[in-house]
């Protein structure tokens, strides 16, 4: 049996050819895993929120705005207030009660200015502000427009107050089905009077189901944080511009001027009347000796001492603020307006009752540097405790709404 001719061995030629076409393939087959790898990363991951041309980004606003002012400082997340707010510009909306004559208690307060002004601004300005619809179906809060400042001026008794109160809210629940949605949990009401927290405490379903947004945010007085919402205290119109970035003006340590009707404010007084570098007068400045004294002592005044009078908050907070000087908080058992979003400790001193007697040591104590962080912190909150009618962006009336939209998160039905 004969064997088979042997297969003639490959040319030379064709050795580098085959190479080639093998190196080739390679080559393809690598840049296909590249870009299938590449793609493949592209799908999965999170695409980067991108605003809509005819909706003005609140978070790409506030993160330029951390660029370049550095806010970051005040916020204790400003990348999550900056989502959350776009997101309740875009979604939010309330539904004001209709029922009530405006003549008596409901639908507006008496007036702008003085003390409880910030109560006037809040309903006034959700009267016609974006968040409002007269869809009840797609309301995310109901507000209850009802006001205990406006029965004040009429010299309603705390006793007639509560009986009004209480049978303008049995008369919403028998009218409309949304408080026994959830027993209250999605409506709110505003007070800034300590009159109008003493003249609802009396009416147990409002207090412990509704979400309270009151001007004296004391815990002793049943204030609930993770429910009511702090409403800051706001005496506007101000008699004078802002201050701020005036640091070398400031020379006084220390002021307060007031009215002794609370024990922090006696121990404050009888402790510091006659120290010399604290500024600690008994009672308010006599308008007699001159005009806005008051309020010019702010601007030369490094910290303004802000203690509890007979309800914890006071005016006298946001006019620090206002004014450029440091509030120094000495009072126990307060949310202060905001708390959830900013930082107070990056532009306020915050200290406790016991305190009172270590006070001058403690400012003094404060380095210059971190004095000059907190002015310049100070000045950047301004705008968030100023009432504007129309509402601006991030002034207080959008950072009470704020709140408000937190809270609605959490309730369920």
């Amino acid at each position: 049996m004969s064997a088979g001719k042997a297969s003639p061995p490959p040319s030379t030629s064709s050795i580098p050819l085959l190479c080639s076409l093998q190196g080739s393939l390679l080559i393809l087959a690598i840049l296909t895993l590249i870009s299938f790898t590449f793609f493949s990363l592209n799908s999965t991951s999170i695409p980067s929120p991108s605003p809509s041309p005819s909706t003005p980004s609140s978070h790409l606003l506030l993160h330029n705005e951390d660029h370049k002012d550095n806010l970051s400082d005040i916020y204790h997340s400003p990348h999550v207030f900056g989502l959350n707010y776009a997101e309740m510009e875009k979604k939010f909306k309330v539904y004001i009660y209709p029922d009530g004559d405006p003549n008596t208690f409901y639908q507006t307060p008496r007036k702008l200015t003085g003390k409880y002004a910030s109560e006037g601004y809040f309903f006034q300005n959700i009267r016609d502000s974006i968040f409002r619809t007269h869809d009840p179906d797609q309301a995310h809060l109901f507000f209850i427009p009802i006001s205990c400042h406006k029965m004040r001026g009429q010299g309603t008794s705390y006793e007639n107050m509560t009986i009004i109160i209480q049978n303008y809210v049995d008369s919403l629940i028998s009218k409309y089905p949304y408080w026994n949605r959830t027993l209250g949990a999605d409506h709110f009401f505003v007070t800034c009077h300590d009159v109008g927290v003493r003249a609802t405490e009396g009416v147990p379903l409002l207090v412990k189901n509704s979400i309270r947004v009151v001007c004296s945010p004391s815990y002793d007085v049943g204030f609930i944080p993770h429910k009511d919402v702090a409403l800051p205290q706001i005496l506007q119109p101000f008699a004078l511009p802002a201050g701020g970035n005036d640091i070398e003006n400031r020379t006084t340590l220390g002021f307060w001027a007031g009215h002794r009707n609370s024990k922090i404010r006696v121990i404050l007084a009888q402790v510091w009347e006659n120290d010399t570098e604290l500024d600690i007068s008994n009672n308010r400045i006599n308008r007699a000796n001159g005009p806005l004294l008051y309020q010019k002592r702010f601007y030369r005044t490094k910290f303004c001492i802000c203690p509890g009078g007979s309800q914890v908050n006071s005016a006298r907070i946001a006019d620090s603020i206002h004014y450029g000087c440091v509030p120094v908080i000495l009072s126990n058992y307060y949310d202060l307006p905001f708390n959830d979003i900013l930082d107070w400790h990056k532009f306020a001193v915050i200290l406790k009752e016991l305190d009172v007697y270590r006070l001058k040591q403690i400012l003094k104590d404060i380095p210059d540097d971190e004095f000059v962080a907190l002015h310049k912190n100070l000045v950047k909150v301004q705008r968030h405790f100023q009432w504007n009618s129309p509402p601006v962006r991030y002034d207080a009336f959008h950072m009470v709404m704020y709140e408000l939209w937190l809270r609605h998160n959490v309730i369920k039905y």
